[in-house]
């Protein structure tokens, strides 16, 4: 007898149910290794005028963020409109499961006044993997900064990572170049075929221009590294000595490891991570904790900046189609 099957407001449940479990479990273990007046103590140190200008400038990394999106997007949508969806997106993070339920907030909001909505679909695609990409790229050369004097194949290592990364992106282009349209051509003239025809018609529009991808991986760094320098600021004022490199390294990887969708918005998880990433370095737990948790409450500031703003601004002519030809819907 095959058990009876969940309905979707059950299955929510139960997911939810467990990212609070995992948040739950996740806190009560580091608070158990690292006492909770200790993290209370060393967040104590930051002067409020740091925590405020650190707010100031993750919100203006965003604004570079949302001109990167809007750039992959179509650069016709008002960016002042992209970027209150873009707030709105950080704000729905916080309660949507996954990096993905912000991204389809955003784009929900924006697209009214798309003139594409299959460019919107692949334009905020590519904007997560590029965000990654960064991410990834920061991690790397963070490591390879941090280890290098510990670690005799770091310059070889790092050497064979930047040759695979350039093979490995011309190889990519290469096969959707030539496996896009034998996919089209496989399944043309059904449902299939036409969102195929279409994606790869995207694809190539975005690949004539690959200034785009390049100014947007370049947007991208500039944005993570901000971030990672806002919390090395922090670091700095709570007494926290370690390396520049190291944080880059542990921040940037702390954050991919948490884009997994386990816990609420990465609480627990990135702590956890940054603060074993760092262990190598001689860091206090307490004060690695008492970052990360500042970094959070940073990232929920922005989220409730994000939907006021969101819900304040946006008036009935806001979302109005901008003049000019539509191309239709993607089927």
């Amino acid at each position: 007898m095959t058990p009876p099957k969940l309905t979707p407001q059950r299955r929510r449940l139960v997911h939810w149910g467990l990212r609070i479990g995992v948040t739950a479990a996740l806190l009560t273990l580091i608070f158990h290794i690292v006492p909770i007046h200790q993290v209370v103590e060393a967040a104590r140190r930051l002067p409020p005028a740091l925590w405020v200008a650190g707010l100031v400038f993750f919100l203006a990394g965003h604004a570079l963020s949302a001109a990167k999106w809007r750039v992959l997007i179509g650069g016709h949508v008002p960016f002042s409109h992209v970027f209150r969806a873009h707030l709105a997106g950080l704000g729905a993070n916080l309660a949507l499961p996954g990096v993905a339920g912000g991204d389809v907030v955003r784009a929900a909001l924006v697209m009214p006044v798309v003139r594409d909505k299959g460019r919107l679909a692949i334009g905020s695609v590519a904007d997560r993997v590029v965000d990654t990409l960064s991410l990834g790229l920061v991690a790397v050369v963070g490591a390879w900064a941090a280890w290098r004097a510990q670690v005799a194949w770091a310059d070889e290592g790092m050497a064979a990572f930047a040759v695979l990364l350039v093979v490995g992106t011309f190889a990519a282009f290469h096969i959707a170049r030539v496996a896009g349209p034998a996919a089209v051509r496989r399944f043309a003239g059904g449902k299939i075929g036409a969102i195929l025809e279409r994606l790869v018609s995207i694809l190539a529009d975005i690949g004539r221009e690959p200034w785009r991808l390049g100014l947007c991986l370049m947007l991208s760094i500039i944005v993570q590294c901000l971030f990672v320098g806002i919390n090395i600021a922090f670091a700095d004022a709570l007494g926290l000595n370690v390396p520049a490199a190291a944080w880059f390294y542990a921040w940037a990887s702390a954050k991919i490891i948490a884009i997994a969708p386990i816990s609420l918005g990465g609480l627990g998880v990135r702590e956890a991570s940054m603060a074993a990433l760092l262990k190598p370095f001689h860091a206090e737990y307490g004060a690695v904790i008492a970052v990360g948790l500042i970094w959070q409450t940073v990232l929920y500031a922005s989220g409730i900046i994000g939907v006021i703003l969101q819900s304040t601004l946006s008036g009935p002519g806001a979302s109005a189609a901008p003049s000019g030809p539509r191309d239709a819907p993607a089927t």
